[in-house]
């Protein structure tokens, strides 16, 4: 049976992005004001990812932020988007998250990824031994046995707290790995489609028709994608040249600040840095209310999503809620 927009919960992504001129404590403070907004507007979660020795996102701490978003908010479901997992010992992201869903219970969700969200320069800052993601499964089921009851404790190592905590979860990915992984194992599955549009849907048909039941009975795909949204479409183009630039920044390996937006990108990027950015930035949604909807409708359909996270990032924090709050009018009208 075919899924619609209706038929599906809608969720926020957010890098806690720092603007040109901003500071990171201004960042995580409109961090928060979204997340008030949006548990207001009824998103189903708020997550955060980790990236490391990028200038204009602060969400490095991921878990930090997260305790700051869920003590802030009250019923939203806050979680990592994801937390890097070879950056890190299974036994912390454990005590962290066991922390976490302790102090929120039945709020917190841990979405894990396979790369290091960095280079490979602070990827061995961050962890000394470098691990390629290839043993990404073995640390996964290390990392489920420390939320284990006691029963299952192996070499007398404990995660308190953690232990016998039902902390939710998430593979995400990008390419095929960790969605054949999240179906073997049967967990929840979530792609990053706003920034890997070419594989979408070859990874979630690779879920599905991996999935075993497990710690869900029916697969279950989160997809993400960027989305930003104004009261006209005119707006919504403009506004979205500060996501452009962003990428443009990345493609000349220079990524910094958010930029404001400009009248003119032609007087930026080259034909071969629009063409790479446009390729990469194929699914991101851009527009006034009725052109948002249309193309989200087609994206569920598309999918066939049960649930998507929206990322939009704009330089001005009132452009950002507003942006998020049509979109909640779309999701609820």
């Amino acid at each position: 049976m075919a899924k619609h927009l209706k038929d599906t919960k809608y969720s926020v992504l957010n890098l806690s992005p720092v603007v040109q001129g901003g500071t990171v404590e201004e960042s995580f403070r409109n961090s928060i004001d979204l997340a008030r907004h949006a548990e207001k507007w009824g998103y189903n979660r708020f997550w955060l990812a980790e990236h490391h020795n990028i200038e204009g996102v602060a969400s490095s701490a991921t878990a930090v932020l997260i305790g700051y978003i869920a003590g802030g908010t009250k019923t939203i479901r806050v979680g990592s988007g994801g937390i890097m997992l070879p950056n890190h010992s299974s036994l912390v992201i454990a005590e962290q998250f066991g922390t976490l869903e302790s102090l929120y219970p039945g709020r917190i969700d841990l979405g894990l990824g396979r790369a290091p969200g960095t280079d490979q320069l602070t990827a061995r800052a961050l962890r000394r031994n470098i691990s390629s993601g290839e043993d990404f499964p073995e640390q996964l089921a290390e990392l489920r046995n420390y939320f284990k009851p006691s029963g299952n404790v192996r070499n007398h190592v404990r995660a308190i707290p953690g232990e016998g905590l039902d902390v939710p979860i998430w593979l995400l990915g990008s390419s095929g790995f960790s969605a054949r992984l999240a179906g073997e194992l049967g967990l929840p599955f979530a792609f990053a489609a706003h920034f890997s549009p070419a594989n979408t849907i070859p990874a979630l048909e690779l879920y599905r028709s991996s999935f075993k039941p497990g710690v869900l009975d029916e697969p279950y795909a989160m997809v993400g994608v960027t989305v930003i949204a104004a009261d006209t479409d005119q707006k919504a183009q403009r506004l979205a040249t500060s996501h452009y630039q962003k990428f443009l920044d990345l493609v000349r390996g220079a990524p910094t600040k958010l930029k404001p937006p400009v009248d003119d990108m032609e007087q930026i990027w080259t034909p071969r840095e629009k063409a790479m950015v446009n390729e990469q930035l194929s699914s991101t949604i851009i527009g006034g209310p009725a052109e948002v909807k249309a193309k989200l409708e087609d994206f569920v359909k598309t999918t066939q999503a049960d649930e998507i996270m929206v990322n939009g990032e704009t330089f001005e924090h009132a452009d950002r809620l507003r942006s998020f709050e049509i979109i909640a009018d779309i999701w609820n009208n």
